[in-house]
């Protein structure tokens, strides 16, 4: 929101100059400064000029040919490709020459062979707001003059805030400037203008109080359309709204000042001359201000719509009026209506018919309705040549209504939660200065009544971060939590930073896929799960959820191969979703997984066995076995299952089926690791302990084997370690080998075993022997044979 400092001096009037200072206080209340600027300057080369024709370019369909009356006797022609003027209008016009703010030099060019001398504006462009859709179309001004002149621009600090949506409060300039003023301990002004009128009643029906509690109306007559005071456009146009009559500047001026937005209605367009509040009702439409007609009444949620006496619709409550009593230049009567609608209501409704206005912003956050009174008359002081001849009428349901929250706040509470040392008066002088009404009911208790205005302050938490926030949180001591639960990781959680740990000491690099897949992609990675779809998804590209890991990882494989990037070590921990296994069990059983995706060099099952080599030592897994099988989507021959000492299954170790790498359109072996890193980080483990190292060398012996192909190679391992004895200090499968030389259905394990002793160097013979038992064992247990 655009706040300009002028306007709220007009409530704190002892505001500094000092940009920094005040950007330093919003920042610390939570009004979050994303952008400070000086506006008003720069503007001197910038001219009103009125648009005299609009005319094609051949050859172009965006950019259109405008000749311009910038003065007495001076047409310029200039090329433009915003379409939201045309002939009569009155636009901003920056000459050959100019330099806008910012530094912009505007030049001479040529666009479609017609010579453009100048550039006609857009708010943005002058640093007058953040429109940049089309060109500023001007209410007041004569050909030639300044735009400053005409607009009575002198130079503002203007603060873009953040406002956030706890903060509906602070959506207009009183509420930024009750709550600076009471950070800085300045003097605030709320100007309470004397209600209009003589006060007879308004034809006014409410059908639906649900959707709106609280509704006001009131008719002034004599009303002449014609363009707004110059401090009103300037501060409209400052504030990043365009003006554009008296009547709706007004409307626009008291929603932005006072938080509370109004409408006015065109009353001899009005059949019945009055309003009816009440529900949509199925299919009922409505040409909406914007030209664009609406269907309501469609959703699961009702609409509130404003209609005539009728019953017609003329407006959409809180959002936008209609086309069919908008302000003409002919109306004379007008009907000003200012309500209090049901915030979800009007949420629900901007949201279904697409459509995010000023008002729906505040009305959907929750307006002040003790402020539609004030907003009134407000408007009738903008318009001092109007004459109000009935009303203000209002029509109230209390059973709606918000009323003040009266809560009890103990300074104990206070100090705990904030670690400060306040009084119960201090703690009364942040409260009563934003409007929180305070009475001592005790030591250490303060009562509170929270204003309406503050809708998002309901308990007395709420209220004791509206203390810290005037207090400061600078200002308070930063402590480390007493409780030893808070800022401890789980032993779950620390495991799982160990693996990954792990991974990346072994060259890999994390990965983050989606949770959620698009139709197919389970199948085209040879999975036949049955998958848990969305009935909402955003996009269906993303509507089912994965049972795997497999599909996102060989996205991830294909985006790198496409940008060559082929030697790939990723891995990934995230969640996958199986379907229930009964229909008693209304969750899936959502599991995390541990993923390894290896291609490139060592991209293939023996890489991706010392990928997890490595992860089974790191984490001293004891008993953990791999069992060659069949697994969905991997490769038939070169896949094992890991088991646990009880034979519980943790996961697979191997290749990717080469017909799921095919629909992938990835080239080569590629190496997978996909494991339930909950059962895996409770598998038994090997003592911590250290063990001693020998001084003595190692001697290093490699055997092959010739091995069926279902004969598991960790079964080999484990006749080798028993048979290798005490002696056996490290062993390793460093190769596996299929073709020439071996018979169908056979392959080469081949195993570096290294032999140590911790108190002498070992013989020839010693070795010799431990080497025979190896051999001798694993002919003998499996159907095995030393190759030579």
């Amino acid at each position: 929101m655009l706040v300009p400092l002028s306007w709220l001096r007009d409530f704190a009037p002892d505001l500094s100059d000092d940009a920094r200072a005040l950007t330093d206080t919003f920042n610390e209340l939570g009004l979050v400064v994303d952008g400070v600027e000086t506006v008003g300057k720069g503007l001197d080369d910038v001219v009103v000029a009125r648009v005299l024709e609009v005319g094609p370019i051949a050859g172009a369909d965006y950019i259109q040919r405008v000749a311009l009356d910038a003065g007495p006797g001076d047409v310029v022609e200039v090329v433009c490709g915003a379409r939201n003027f045309g002939a009569g209008d009155l636009v901003a016009l920056a000459r050959v020459g100019a330099v806008l703010p910012g530094d912009v030099e505007i030049t001479r060019r040529k666009l479609k062979g017609v010579e453009s001398n100048g550039m006609i504006c857009s708010a943005r462009e002058l640093h007058l707001g953040h429109d940049a859709e089309g060109i500023m179309v001007l209410a007041t001004g004569t050909p030639g003059q300044t735009l400053a002149e005409a607009l009575g621009l002198t130079p503002d600090v203007v603060f873009d805030l953040d406002i956030e949506t706890n903060r509906p409060d602070a959506l207009c300039m009183a509420g930024v400037a009750r709550d600076v003023a009471a950070k800085l301990r300045l003097p605030f002004v709320l100007p309470d203008p004397s209600p209009p009128g003589p006060g007879t009643e308004v034809n006014i029906e409410i059908e639906s109080p649900e959707l709106c509690p609280r509704f006001s109306a009131t008719v002034l007559g004599g009303v002449k359309v014609t363009a707004s005071s110059r401090m009103v456009q300037r501060r409209l146009t400052v504030a990043g709204m365009r003006p554009i009559n008296n009547v709706v500047d007004a409307s626009n001026y008291v929603m932005l000042e006072l938080g509370q937005p109004t409408h006015p209605y065109d009353l001899a367009r009005l059949p019945g001359g009055g309003l009816r509040v009440r529900a949509a009702r199925p299919g009922e439409r409505l040409v909406t201000l914007d030209g664009v007609e609406r269907v309501l009444g469609e959703g699961p949620s009702p609409d509130c719509l404003i209609c005539d006496a009728e019953s017609t619709p003329v407006g959409i409550a809180g959002i936008m009026g209609g086309a069919s009593s908008e302000i003409a230049t002919d109306t004379t009567t007008v009907l000003l209506e200012a309500a209090y609608f049901t915030p979800m209501a009007i949420a629900r409704t901007a949201k279904r018919v697409g459509v995010r206005s000023e008002a729906s912003v505040r009305f959907e956050r929750g307006c002040d309705p003790e402020s539609v009174d004030r907003a009134i008359a407000r408007f009738c002081e903008l318009l001092p040549d109007a004459a109000v001849q009935a009303g203000p009428f209002v029509v109230d349901a209390p059973r709606y209504l918000p009323t003040p929250r009266r809560v009890e706040v103990r300074t104990a509470r206070v100090n705990a939660i904030l670690g400060t040392q306040l009084s119960d008066a201090q703690v009364r002088s942040y409260l009563t200065p934003i409007g929180f009404r305070t009475e001592p009911v005790g030591d250490g208790l303060n009562e509170v009544e929270i204003p309406t205005f503050r809708p998002d302050s309901e308990r007395e938490i709420d209220v004791i971060e509206e203390v810290a926030r005037h207090h400061g949180y600078a200002n308070i001591e930063r402590t480390v939590p007493p409780s030893p639960l808070v800022g401890n990781l789980t032993p779950y959680q620390r495991e799982r930073r160990l693996v990954r740990d792990i991974l990346l000491g072994a060259g890999c690099t994390e990965a983050f896929g989606l949770s959620l897949l698009a139709p197919g992609d389970l199948e085209r990675a040879g999975l036949d799960d049955r998958p848990l779809v969305l009935t909402n998804p955003l996009v269906r590209e993303e509507s089912v959820l994965r049972t795997s890991m497999l599909p996102g990882m060989l996205r991830a494989v294909t985006f790198n191969h496409s940008h060559q990037r082929h030697d790939l070590r990723l891995f990934e921990i995230g969640n996958v979703y199986p379907r229930p296994e009964s229909p008693e069990q209304p969750l899936p059983d959502e599991r995390e997984r541990l993923a390894v995706v290896l291609t490139g060099l060592g991209g293939d099952a023996v890489g991706a066995a010392r990928v997890w080599s490595v992860l089974a030592g790191a984490l001293r897994l004891d008993g953990v076995r791999l069992d060659a099988g069949r697994v969905a989507g991997l490769h038939p021959t070169r896949t094992a299952r890991l088991l646990d000492r009880n034979g519980e299954e943790l996961g697979v170790v191997g290749e990717v089926d080469p017909d799921v790498l095919q629909a992938h359109a990835i080239a080569g072996r590629v190496g997978w690791i996909e494991c339930d890193l909950g059962r895996l980080l409770a598998t038994a483990r090997r003592s911590d302990q250290a063990r001693p190292v020998s001084r003595f060398p190692s001697n290093d012996i490699d055997l092959a084997f010739e091995v069926e192909e279902s004969t598991p190679a960790a079964a080999v391992e484990a006749t080798l370690r028993e048979a290798g004895g005490p002696l056996l200090d490290d062993l390793r499968l460093f190769d596996v080998y299929r073709g020439p030389g071996l018979a169908e259905g056979r392959r080469s394990l081949a195993y570096r075993l290294s032999f140590c002793a911790l108190d002498r160097t070992l013989t020839d013979d010693e070795v010799a022997e431990a080497r025979r038992r190896c051999i001798d064992a694993v002919e003998a247990t499996h159907p095995a044979r030393l190759r030579g």
